[in-house]
C-alpha cells in the first residue's frame, strides 16, 4: 500500500524534474559576470552544459569554473554582441562542441543613464544595437539549429526600464522597451518550437550596480520596492531556469516580471 505521502514526494520529485536541463546545451551571452554568470551556473546546477560569451576572457573562466564544478562541459568565446562575426563564431563553436543548441539568454547588454537633451543620436542607436539589434541577430543565428534539433527557448533579458517613465532612460529604456515587444512577436511567429520569453528585471545588485550603490541610497531604493529589498542574481538565475525549461513549456511571448513588486521606478539617481 502506498502512503499519501509517499504519493506527495513522487508528485513533488515529478515537478522538480521538469526544472531539469539534463543533456541540453545553453548559449548564455554577457556571461562573465552578475546575472549570465547566474544563469550559467544554475543552468549547469540542473544539468545542462554551457556555452559562456562575453568579452572578458578573465571573468569568463571563472564562470565556466562554476559551471564545471557541476559536473558539467563549459565553453568559453570571447564576444562582443555588438559584431555579427563574433556572434557567428559563437554559434560555431557551440555547433562544433554539442552539435545542438537548446536554450539562449540574451543578457549581454546596458546603457548608461543620461538627460534626453544629452543623448546623441549615436547614443541612441549604439543602445538599440546593443540591447536589441544584438539579440535580434544571435536568436535569427540559432533559431534554425534549434529547429533543427526538435525546439528551443530563448530569454531576453529586459528591463523594468522598459515599462517605467523616468528621467534619463530615454536610450536604455526604449531599447529594452523593444527587446520586451521584439520577444512577443518572436513568442508568436515561432511557436510551437521555439519558445521567446523575456524577464523584465528591476534593481538587481550586481556588479554594475553595487559601485553606486551606499547605506543612503540603498535605503531609497528598498523603501521605493514593496519586497523591501534589492533583487540579487539568483533571483533572476531562478526566473531564467524556468523559462528556459520545460517547466514553462506552455509560456511563449511573455514578459516576466522579477522587480520585487515595483510598479514605479524605485531608481533614486538623477541624469547624468
Amino acid at each position: 500500500m502506498i502512503s499519501g505521502n509517499t504519493l506527495d514526494k513522487e508528485k513533488h520529485d515529478m515537478i522538480l524534474d521538469r526544472f531539469r536541463l539534463d543533456g541540453k546545451t545553453a548559449i548564455v551571452t554577457g556571461a562573465g559576470r552578475g546575472i549570465g554568470a547566474g544563469c550559467a551556473a544554475a543552468f549547469a546546477e540542473m544539468g545542462a552544459d554551457v556555452v559562456c560569451a562575453a568579452r572578458t576572457q578573465e571573468q569568463l573562466d571563472e564562470t565556466a569554473e562554476q559551471v564545471r564544478r557541476h559536473g558539467r562541459r563549459a565553453v568559453t568565446v570571447r564576444c562582443d554582441v555588438n559584431e555579427r562575426e563574433q556572434l557567428e563564431e559563437v554559434v560555431a563553436r557551440t555547433m562544433a562542441e554539442f552539435g545542438r543548441i537548446d536554450v539562449l539568454v540574451n543578457n549581454a547588454g546596458g546603457w548608461p543613464p543620461q538627460g534626453f537633451v544629452r543623448t546623441s543620436q549615436k547614443s541612441f542607436e549604439d543602445a538599440f544595437r546593443f540591447n536589441v539589434t544584438s539579440a535580434f541577430v544571435l536568436s535569427r543565428l540559432v533559431v534554425p539549429k534549434m529547429i533543427d534539433g526538435g525546439g528551443g527557448s530563448i530569454v531576453n533579458i529586459s528591463s523594468a526600464a522598459g515599462r517605467f517613465p523616468q528621467a534619463g532612460f530615454a536610450a536604455y529604456g526604449t531599447s529594452k522597451a523593444a527587446l520586451s515587444f521584439l520577444s512577443r512577436l518572436l513568442g508568436m511567429e515561432l511557436a510551437p518550437k521555439v519558445r521567446v520569453n523575456a524577464i523584465a528585471v528591476g534593481a538587481t545588485e550586481t556588479t554594475a550596480l553595487s559601485p553606486f550603490l551606499d547605506d543612503d541610497l540603498r535605503g531609497k531604493m528598498e523603501a521605493l520596492t514593496p519586497m523591501r529589498r534589492l533583487g540579487t542574481v539568483e533571483d533572476i538565475a531562478i526566473a531564467a531556469l524556468y523559462l528556459a525549461s520545460p517547466a514553462s513549456s506552455w509560456v511563449t511571448g511573455k514578459i516576466l516580471e522579477v522587480d520585487g513588486g515595483t510598479e514605479a521606478s524605485n531608481w533614486p539617481f538623477e541624469p547624468f
